[in-house]
């Protein structure tokens, strides 16, 4: 296959150890990223431009105002407009001479494996425990490298899995993070708060790690996880080794997988499914209705304040000790919508004879 625009690609290509011969690797590679959004925006820009010559993009999200800090692929224009195809449009504008498939549905065990067979490296940029462990156990299944990104306030990490090392080693998620934690005990960038240009350094990162394990220049984070702090500016790598714990075994086959429950798995029970969900529009006629109570399960920390009566019990103090509650209805609320169905859930099994609602969406559905 012939590298087609060969003079964008001149000073990558005149680069020692890395030449034509690495420039023909990146286009001849298909690479597969989960998520468009803070991680995967900055993966998707640099491997377009490197001229990696197809690129899949999964994310069932659209565009919101408040991504564009960080997801900095999309514009004002592109508010409520899905991620995959915006980012699909707009990266075949960057470079109209390589592939690039969207995938715009909720990737899940029933269409993970089908999706990613189709490619040689996956990156995963998603920002859910259930994903990361799915996305881990289907690479391992079908012997695909793994670049691995995530973000936590202040601090993101970079590892590659599934990829031997000299020794015939090789290590996965679960080698790492064989148990998850409680739902809502790690927040993500939505919930927690981030500054934009962290999720652009770790993204471009994992995006030079595909790259590297593509061209076969340099020497790529196999066995060994990057951790950079933004604050601080301090990088540091430690080495990993795989675990024999019986928690770190994966699926042992397909079937398996698809039997899978990662919600489950993950600590996101069936009663948590069971919780009602109210619109915007059903949650401001109830608010003021005295026979319901409205809690925010948040962190004392998050805004913004909530303009309405209401009392705040955060997630995390529900796990430690179940509050008392007077009234027969009630109504949680957070920031996005996750943990107000988890807290319901939770409530649930210690009131269930009370009635449980969730603002889906969150606060944010408020504004």
């Amino acid at each position: 296959m012939e590298i087609k625009g060969k003079a964008r690609y001149a000073r990558q290509m005149i680069l020692k150890g890395f030449g034509p011969a690495g420039q023909q690797k990146l286009f001849q590679a298909k690479v597969l990223v989960i998520g468009a959004g803070g991680l995967g925006c900055p993966i998707l820009q640099y491997l377009a431009a490197a001229g990696v010559g197809t690129l899949g993009i999964v994310d069932d999200d659209t565009v919101e105002l408040s991504n564009l800090h960080r997801q900095i692929l999309y514009s004002v224009a592109d508010v409520g407009r899905l991620k995959a195809d915006c980012a699909a449009e707009k990266l075949s504008l960057y470079n109209p001479d390589i592939q690039i498939i969207s995938y715009p549905l909720q990737l899940s065990n029933q269409n993970a494996a089908l999706i990613m067979s189709k490619f040689d490296i996956v990156i995963d940029g998603s920002d859910n425990f259930p994903t990361r462990y799915m996305v881990n156990d289907a690479c391992a299944l079908l012997n695909l490298p793994l670049v691995y990104g995530a973000l936590s306030e202040s601090e993101g990490q970079v590892a590659v899995f599934n990829v031997s090392d000299a020794a015939g080693r090789k290590v996965n998620y679960r080698d790492i993070f064989p148990n998850p934690p409680q739902p809502g005990e790690v927040l993500n960038c939505a919930e927690a708060g981030v500054l934009g240009v962290l999720p652009g350094i770790i993204g471009t990162m994992q995006a030079s790690e595909a790259i590297k394990l593509i061209s076969g220049v340099g020497e790529p984070l196999i066995n060994q996880m990057l951790i950079y702090n933004l604050y601080t500016n301090h990088t540091y790598k430690i080495n990993l080794t795989s675990a024999d714990t019986a928690e770190s075994i994966l699926p042992p086959d397909l079937d398996a997988f698809l039997e899978t429950d990662y919600n489950w798995f993950c600590g996101i029970r069936d009663n948590a499914s069971e919780i009602q969900e109210l619109s915007a529009g059903e949650f401001r006629e109830l608010m003021l209705d005295e026979e319901y109570e409205i809690i925010d399960v948040r962190e004392l920390a998050e805004l913004p304040l909530a303009p309405f009566d209401h009392i705040r019990v955060p997630l995390s103090e529900i796990r430690k000790k179940v509050p008392a509650l007077e009234k027969e209805k009630i109504i949680l609320f957070c920031h996005s919508g996750v943990r107000s169905v988890i807290a319901g859930g939770l409530l649930q099994e210690v009131y269930p004879e009370k009635e449980f609602f969730s603002l889906k969406g969150g606060i944010l559905r408020l504004n």
